[in-house]
């Protein structure tokens, strides 16, 4: 099958197929088994996500902070919405106060010697109401421990861990609540007062502009990202993938999905086997891997409301 991909009569499938398995570290191989690396570098080349130059501009959020607006919020919390497309399943939980999100991290945080945590056991130790699955992390060959995230992290309003001097595509909230997608350092993050931020990427929306797409990309797999609407609304969005009934979703559809949703900015978030989604102490979407989701250094939570009150 794989020769058969890399080989066969369609170029486009090949592309597809290149782009899609290139995305995870556990089967990248695949791709090079048969195929020599200057095609390999051609097909990426030619299935691209071009770089946002821009910046969230903050003015774009309008949030919700009267009492009356308030009560709108207590009244319409948590809502949880699937989504069909051709080739994937996927769900959009919709959490209306954006105070509520924040970044949590494992047990184990940044210590290379330790293991990081499954999405579960950091949601039950913040007794969050629902959480996914956060930035990447160093993972070579797939065996990466979970516990060292790849760039700089902020929670609670303070600097967790990464080079403050190195820049990196910037995803999560200001003290304002509005989400911030843009490749800064950590000390700009500081000078714009993030609160809960990690570093990941692409961005796919900023300031109601799609990101250029090229080809497929990186092809089709399990998906998580993050949006904001103009009304202060987050969208977090996970897609099924490697799977019969979902085979996963392309940067293009997570664009579509949060341009239909009212996303005014969104970004993307780690994925593969990774993509998971926690509602209530249950795993809401189904994890690629049959041994379950992987111990990951971080996570975008939602407070349970008696919590934020």
């Amino acid at each position: 099958l794989v020769y058969t991909f890399n080989y066969g009569p369609s170029p486009s499938a090949r592309s597809l197929f290149v782009s899609s398995v290139l995305e995870t570290s556990a089967v990248g191989f695949l791709a090079t088994w048969f195929l020599p690396s200057e095609e390999i570098q051609t097909i990426l080349a030619n299935n691209t996500v071009e770089k946002f130059d821009a910046v969230t501009n903050p003015n774009l959020n309008v949030i919700p902070d009267t009492e009356e607006e308030q009560e709108y919020y207590a009244e319409n919390d948590v809502e949880i919405v699937p989504v069909n497309g051709l080739t994937y399943a996927a769900r959009m939980m919709i959490v209306k106060d954006p105070s509520r999100v924040k970044v949590g991290t494992c047990a184990n945080f940044g210590n290379p010697d330790k293991w990081g945590e499954r999405l579960l056991s950091i949601v039950k130790r913040y007794d969050a109401l629902a959480a996914i699955n956060g930035g990447g992390f160093e993972d070579v060959n797939g065996r990466g421990t979970g516990t060292i995230p790849i760039g700089f992290v902020f929670s609670g309003g303070k600097y967790l861990y990464g080079d403050l001097d190195t820049p990196g595509l910037l995803i999560g909230f200001d003290t304002d609540n509005r989400l911030i997608v843009g490749y800064m350092t950590g000390n700009k993050a500081k000078e714009l007062g993030i609160r809960d931020a990690l570093t990941f990427g692409p961005a796919l929306i900023i300031n109601g502009e799609p990101a250029n797409i090229s080809g497929y990309s990186s092809g089709i797999n399990p998906r998580t990202a993050i949006g904001q609407r103009a009304d202060g609304a987050v969208l977090l969005l996970t897609v099924d993938g490697r799977q019969a009934n979902s085979l996963g979703a392309s940067y293009a559809d997570l664009i579509e999905i949060m341009t239909s949703f009212g996303a005014v900015n969104a970004a993307n978030l780690d994925g593969g086997s990774s993509s998971v989604m926690i509602y209530e102490n249950e795993i809401i979407s189904n994890v690629s891997l049959f041994t379950g989701d992987r111990n990951i250094p971080t996570c975008f939570y939602v407070e349970r409301r008696e919590e934020h009150e």
